[in-house]
């Protein structure tokens, strides 16, 4: 059992002093898990107030990095959306569904974002985004693509469950309404949301300058599923890894 002040405590957790606010680099470099158990579970004692401000203050990211972090992960969904059928097509049927689960699990992790939830790691991923409001609507979508033995078979449950996930998107009123229906992927039978559309509106609802020409990468674990990056207590590796190799 380790004995730690409740600074110190936050501040090997975050990588940064807790007091006076995050900057934006913590807010980005620290993974989602880490800030879900900073502020989640009761609080039985604060003898000296601290807890309290700490947990107010990491709630929650501050709206120009949830905007930044919700356009990075629409386009996550972008990037692969038409690799269910282009895999496919080419008979590769193992490599389709992979990038199936793939957007299936970028999906979830885009509603617990869209519904202010941090996401966590794998082993609590689907019990989090079954608590949503949304899930017993997408749910039957996302596991009959799981399900499903062909990419055909796929695209047709993804599909509505990207179109709901871009009603959510409209719901917030973030942006300006974007249409939800899927489209053909240029001139191919590949139907998609073009979900770049989605970062493109967000990025440009975002205030800072210096946040909106972030490049659409995202939070630490928008890019990054090692668990020695992500785990609680690794801050000092994080760092290491953000500053690379001393060449």
């Amino acid at each position: 059992m380790d004995v730690t002040d409740l600074r110190g405590f936050f501040t090997e957790q975050l990588g940064a002093e807790p007091d006076g606010g995050l900057p934006v680099s913590a807010w980005l470099t620290v993974p989602a898990q880490v800030l879900r158990e900073l502020t989640g579970g009761a609080v039985f004692h604060d003898g000296v107030g601290l807890l309290k401000p700490y947990r107010e203050h990491l709630a929650w990211f501050p709206d120009d990095v949830w905007r930044y972090v919700l356009a990075c992960q629409w386009m996550r969904l972008s990037q692969e959306e038409p690799f269910v059928g282009r895999c496919g097509e080419v008979g590769d049927d193992l490599g389709s569904a992979v990038v199936t689960a793939r957007q299936v699990r970028d999906v979830m992790r885009l509603c617990l974002l869209l519904n202010r939830v941090y996401p966590p790691y794998s082993k609590w991923l689907g019990t989090a985004f079954a608590a949503l409001p949304c899930a017993r609507e997408l749910t039957p979508s996302l596991s009959g693509a799981l399900a499903a033995r062909s990419w055909q078979e796929r695209e047709r449950h993804l599909s509505p469950a990207y179109e709901i996930t871009a009603g959510l998107h409209n719901d917030l009123g973030l942006t300006a309404p974007l249409e939800v229906s899927v489209r053909y992927f240029h001139d191919r039978p590949f139907r998609v949301l073009d979900a770049s559309r989605f970062t493109d509106a967000r990025v440009s609802t975002i205030s800072d300058p210096a946040v909106r020409a972030l490049p659409p990468v995202g939070a630490i674990d928008q890019y990054v599923d090692s668990t020695d990056v992500t785990d609680r207590g690794n801050a000092a590796l994080r760092r290491r890894y953000v500053a690379g190799p001393a060449l």
